[in-house]
């Protein structure tokens, strides 16, 4: 039954999955990040290109990353979820700590905007797609721009 109380349920349970990844993620916890997928998962990111599948090769590509940059801080702008999907646009703002994924100098702080579209299956993540704007330098500020970006609240998210 479309718009009933288990398409509601579903559809919280969606959001609170896609949360609790990006806190996750913003803690650097690579196994509580991975727990979140189902075993098959797809991991994209069109722009790179970059296509990984299965759990273990999500979690390597996480340590990489999380061995890249540091202080991560993700800014939320808009969350919108189905039973099977959930879109979220948001900002991250980090700091360079080595070579390797973000071509910014180290010690830059600097953001980049995502937008994620997640795919959803029975309260895991199946696949994930990610479209990253360019990371630029934040001169001058340990905080992001994005502070100043109201974010949207869908309907039941709080």
């Amino acid at each position: 039954m479309k718009g009933g109380a288990t398409d509601q349920h579903t559809t919280a349970i969606n959001l609170a999955v896609v949360e609790a990844h990006f806190g996750h993620e913003a803690a650097g916890r690579v196994e509580e990040t991975v727990a979140l997928y189902t075993d098959d998962i797809v991991w994209e990111v069109p722009s790179r290109p970059l296509r990984l599948q299965g759990k273990e090769a999500v979690a390597a590509k996480y340590r990489q990353i999380f061995r890249t940059i540091k202080h991560i801080q993700w800014h939320g702008l808009d969350r919108f979820a189905t039973e099977d999907r959930v879109v979220d646009n948001r900002v991250v703002s980090f700091e360079v700590a080595t070579e390797g994924f973000i071509p910014l100098p180290i010690g830059t702080r600097g953001e980049m905007r995502l937008t994620h579209l997640f795919h959803m299956r029975d309260g895991k993540i199946a696949r994930e797609i990610g479209i990253e704007g360019p990371p630029h330098a934040v001169e001058g500020t340990r905080g992001s721009s994005a502070a100043a970006h109201q974010r949207r609240v869908s309907p039941g998210e709080s």
